[in-house]
């Protein structure tokens, strides 16, 4: 019975939270850094009664976390479990995260319906602070700037393929991510490999292979079946102790209409140089024959009387 109250009232906040629009937002955003067990605040400067707390990020399509006094909290079921309400004031909607990863970067928002003033609304921004800053480049779009492959793949259509970031200068490497450039777009995370708290950790968030991590930082992405989509740029991003150091991996995908698959044009390169070896083993015999030929005629002749010689007009 507990169980359908809840889902009760779940389902009346989904139902009324569009329309709880005309609030009292607070304009500044709070930056929060992307840690374990990061605090995101929602302390309502109000006094009054909290009928309900909500919780929504962009880009999720239903709320994270719901509070209600009489029926209990609900959470999304990625934030189920590492998700809670810490309630230190009677107006408290705050809330802390726990086993967080990259995918908790984002913005949220929190709503705190009050009685009698009504909603009060704040924006927190969860950034990754050890990355740099972008620069606010106007309303205009920077242009990307062109993309330099220190290593490239070539790989056939539906082959396996594995990508490494493997760091090879000299320092401590305490992160490693693995990004994908869209072409004209800003990189997204495929991997990350971490020490935190004395453990590895990993963190795939590929849709199309699996990442592996090493206890040296070394991450692995390998695709299976490659297509034409999975081609282009991957760039390796190391946080050492020497600074941010990056190495950038294009994968080229071929297939029939690119012309001779790679196979094929292995198998003719395989031909081509067994041919060579051929021609060259002959031309080798051909000279080695005509070189003993010549040195049997040279004794031949040594062994000849001078007056047999000047009979066959050995003599000039």
């Amino acid at each position: 019975m507990e169980a359908v109250q809840k889902d009760h009232w779940y389902f009346v906040a989904l139902v009324f939270l569009p329309f709880l629009k005309v609030s009292v937002q607070q304009k500044e955003v709070v930056t929060v850094r992307l840690e374990e067990g990061m605090v995101l605040d929602c302390l309502c400067p109000w006094d009054g009664n909290l009928s309900m707390v909500s919780w929504s990020k962009d880009l999720e399509k239903e709320p994270i976390a719901l509070y209600h006094p009489e029926h209990g909290t609900i959470f999304s079921s990625r934030y189920s479990g590492r998700t809670e309400f810490l309630k230190t004031t009677p107006m408290d909607g705050s809330i802390a995260i726990s086993n967080v990863t990259h995918q908790d970067i984002g913005t949220y928002h929190c709503s705190v319906q009050t009685f009698p003033q009504g909603p009060w609304i704040r924006t927190v921004e969860v950034e990754d602070l050890d990355e740099p800053p972008e620069e606010d480049q106007g309303t205009e779009p920077p242009t990307p700037e062109p993309v330099h492959a220190d290593l490239t793949l070539v790989a056939e259509q539906n082959d396996n393929v594995t990508l490494s970031c493997h760091h090879q200068h000299s320092g401590t490497v305490y992160q490693v991510i693995l990004e994908r450039l869209p072409h004209g777009q800003r990189g997204t995370i495929t991997g990350v490999c971490k020490h935190a708290e004395g453990n590895l950790v990993r963190e795939d968030y590929s849709s199309r292979g699996t990442v592996n991590c090493a206890s040296s930082l070394d991450l692995t992405l390998h695709l299976s079946n490659v297509t034409q989509e999975d081609g282009g740029f991957y760039r390796c991003r190391f946080s050492t102790d020497a600074g941010e150091q990056v190495t950038t991996v294009l994968l080229s995908v071929l297939t029939p209409a690119d012309g001779i698959s790679l196979s094929a044009f292995m198998m003719y390169i395989y031909i081509g140089v067994g041919t060579a070896c051929i021609v060259l083993l002959i031309a080798i015999v051909i000279l080695a024959v005509r070189h003993r030929k010549k040195k049997r005629r040279e004794r031949y002749r040594a062994k000849l009387h001078p007056r047999q010689k000047q009979k066959y007009g050995l003599f000039c």
